[in-house]
């Protein structure tokens, strides 16, 4: 009998030890987001490749500026058709767009940034320098020995989706394939990234984008990465952004 109890205790302590080491869902996006937030800034090239459903493609290249987690500045290099078309993303949803064919900047409403940019898979929601928890509440689905699935129902009602599926890598917590469905519960969209680790940080190497209903797919690859090089602010306004 006091064999048994024994056994009993022991049981109920290691399940109450798992349920106290046991992960929330917002536990683990916050660990999402604190990766993606890491470096104070980061400069990266992209190279950018367009496939369409006959498999032509088109390349473009681009650099990238990002400071903290709220201030991103995003400008085409090539070809010359699209140089000098930029994104600007601030701090509390500020969003600019750049066409150097009109000579001017123009704010992106919240209500339009489901729309796609410049020909690319990446929607203007895409392209803003935020945090996951910013946007998503989240909910743990599934859990296995290599990664955390996340369903993440979005909290503004202006999302163009009803919710997305976030697999996040339970070693070093970096998102490594979201799905993302519309109103009426289609999958329209899937994002998945290779990250390696460069220095103390976990970079996002090559980006696939694939728009479902267009069946078109935008790859994006960085180089030449360099982190907290102490950017200057003057790099994140308006007037930087109309530089070509």
């Amino acid at each position: 009998m006091k064999t048994r109890t024994l056994i009993l205790s022991v049981a109920m302590l290691f399940l109450v030890s798992a349920g106290a080491k046991a992960q929330t869902a917002t536990q683990i996006l916050a660990k999402v987001d604190a990766i993606a937030s890491a470096p104070r800034d980061v400069t990266q090239k992209l190279t950018i490749v367009l496939i369409d459903k006959n498999g032509r493609k088109q390349t473009r290249k681009a650099v990238m500026w990002q400071k903290g987690s709220e201030k991103r500045l995003f400008r085409f290099t090539e070809p010359a058709s699209y140089k000098g078309i930029g994104i600007l993303s601030l701090p509390n949803d500020v969003m600019y767009l750049y066409m150097p064919a009109y000579g001017r900047e123009r704010r992106i409403a919240s209500s339009v940034k489901n729309q796609k940019f410049a020909g690319t898979d990446l929607t203007y929601d895409d392209m803003e320098a935020s945090k996951y928890s910013e946007k998503y509440t989240p909910e743990i689905i599934e859990t296995t020995s290599t990664y955390y699935k996340l369903k993440m129902t979005p909290k503004s009602k202006s999302s163009p989706y009803s919710k997305a599926i976030l697999k996040v890598d339970k070693t070093n917590y970096t998102p490594i394939y979201v799905e993302f469905y519309d109103k009426g519960g289609h999958k329209v969209k899937t994002i998945s990234t290779q990250f390696v680790k460069q220095g103390k940080y976990w970079t996002a190497q090559k980006i696939t984008v694939k728009d479902l209903k267009r069946n078109h797919t935008t790859i994006m690859e960085s180089t030449d990465v360099k982190y907290d090089t102490d950017l200057s602010d003057n790099i994140f306004t308006v007037r930087n952004l109309k530089q070509i």
